[in-house]
């Protein structure tokens, strides 16, 4: 009898151990490529972004400016974390619909173009979940990085 119980034994962990590694885990979402703006490349891209904004306020001046601006664009680590969770995800090749399907029946949300992200904040921990959220809603994350201080330049 005691041998019998040795092998049953035995046999629960042969079947355990090749069970487990039945299991396939999903693959990791692909690398989104990083793009850094620094220097003479980031004084443009922030010129650029103040003549548009300047352009788009001239053609619709009927809300306050502060109001307008909160409309346009998600100014914060919380706010853009916000906007990023009501966004759908983008469903990847093999995964199931039912995610996509769910945020068809309600309103579209808001649909974030970039983000732009000061590599100098402190304390990481604070942005470390933006690049994976980005990456699964397909917004492209611009790194901006200055000696000067990328998160001030930001600001402005």
């Amino acid at each position: 009898m005691r041998s019998s119980s040795k092998y049953r034994a035995r046999l629960k962990k042969t079947n355990d151990a090749s069970n487990s590694s039945n299991i396939i885990p999903a693959p990791p979402p692909p690398p989104q490529e990083q793009i850094c703006y620094d220097g003479e490349n980031l004084a443009h891209l922030l010129k650029s972004f103040r003549r548009g904004t300047e352009m788009a306020r001239l053609m619709d001046t009927a809300l306050p400016h502060k109001i307008w601006l909160k409309q346009q664009f998600s100014i914060g680590v919380n706010d853009v974390t916000r906007v990023l969770e009501r966004m759908p995800p983008i469903a990847v090749a093999g995964s199931s619909l039912t995610t996509t399907q769910s945020y068809c029946s309600k309103a579209p949300p808001v649909q974030l173009q970039a983000i732009l992200l000061a590599s100098d904040c402190n304390p990481r921990w604070l942005t470390k979940h933006l690049p994976s959220m980005a990456s699964s809603r397909k917004v492209p994350l611009i790194f901006v990085k200055d000696k000067k201080g990328g998160s001030v330049r930001l600001g402005n």
